[in-house]
């Protein structure tokens, strides 16, 4: 085991009533990384994150801190803190306080709970906070208290589980900035959950994209966007137009009713895929100079693009995001370069 990762997973499964909530998660945490597990409702990353907390055991498989197995670690032993959607701050207490419990619990020096607790409140931007009441605070402010009342305990690893969920959209999207901020100042790990891709997108170092208690893909950002492993990946990350192709060779595609040149290879000739195009990859051009024609179905404005939908000759709806305006029933052509292809294996048992 690489001494570079922090946390490793090592075929975790949990299993409630004879279901299988994970089956088999391997995964290796690099330290002062920005992890984040990424999947819809149910698809086991809370659970992930708790077991890394000691708060679930596994049914199998082990969990390593820095080599060492610590299943039976308690929570309170783990270097290890949790930051949860329901902050819990103590209404009672003020800001400065709020932040020092932890530190109150060890019995440390009053002189290094103040310099400690100052330190925090200035890395999460609550310099001069020190006496405010909690419920004074907003959500964006309380969060900030919840973060720096983890942090203040030294621990290697932070767990944030859907910490940002109780925000507005504005507050959220200052605080993705902000958490990134923190990790990067503080050099602590963080491991986040979400479901939002955004989120996800827009913080992490490492995406880890789950469904059904299982990892699809582990990546960059970069890497997940653009180079999605397969269609459920594809359509969770962004949008996606997904459409039944056949690979006739390598670098062949057929789909939309006529053959593509593309830069995949080693599927078996004429094997039923999915083709995946992002809606920004779909260039509008004159219907008589596009691979694809289509008739604009629909147009929506959505600030910086024009979000469209335009029916081909088949009955496929792409999605097309554009700069350029059209109108509903013009005749349009549509142009992809081979790059922006991608093709997919089809989930077994989805074969035609």
């Amino acid at each position: 085991m690489a001494d570079s990762f922090i946390i490793s997973l090592k075929n975790l499964v949990v299993e409630y009533d004879g279901v299988k909530v994970l089956k088999g998660i391997n995964l290796d945490i690099r330290d002062k990384e920005f992890v984040t597990f990424l999947g819809p409702s149910g698809c086991g990353k809370t659970t992930t994150l708790r077991i890394i907390g000691g708060f679930v055991a596994p049914s199998q498989g082990e969990v390593y801190f820095e080599s060492k197995k610590i299943n039976d670690m308690p929570p309170y032993k783990r270097q290890v803190n949790t930051v949860f959607q329901r902050y819990a701050l103590f209404p009672h207490l003020n800001v400065f306080e709020n932040v020092a419990f932890g530190l109150r619990l060890k019995k440390l020096p009053e002189k290094e709970i103040r310099d400690r607790v100052n330190e925090m409140l200035a890395v999460v931007n609550l310099k001069g906070y020190n006496k405010r009441g909690v419920n004074q605070l907003s959500g964006g402010q309380q969060q900030r208290v919840a973060i720096a009342r983890a942090l203040v305990n030294h621990p290697k690893v932070l767990l944030l589980d859907e910490p940002l969920g109780a925000l507005d959209l504005k507050l959220r999207k200052e605080m993705q900035v902000e958490l990134k901020r923190i990790q990067q100042k503080t050099e602590i790990t963080f491991i986040y959950v979400t479901h939002d891709q955004e989120e996800a997108l827009t913080m992490s170092d490492t995406i880890v994209v789950m469904k059904d208690g299982e990892i699809q893909q582990i990546g960059t950002p970069q890497d997940i966007y653009n180079e999605p492993v397969n269609s459920f990946v594809a359509d969770f990350i962004g949008e996606s137009n997904i459409i039944d192709g056949i690979m006739l060779k390598d670098f062949w595609v057929e789909f939309a009713g006529r053959r593509f040149d593309c830069v995949d290879q080693g599927f078996a000739s004429n094997e039923p895929v999915d083709v995946v195009i992002r809606p920004e990859d779909l260039k509008v051009v004159a219907p008589m100079e596009g691979q694809i024609t289509a008739t604009v179905t629909s147009v929506i404005f959505k600030g910086v693009h024009y979000e469209m939908i335009a029916e081909d000759e088949n009955g496929y709806p792409w999605m097309i995001h554009s700069t350029q305006h059209e109108t509903v029933g013009s005749n349009i052509g549509l142009q992809v370069v081979p790059f922006d292809i991608h093709i997919m294996k089809k989930p077994e048992g989805d074969v035609k």
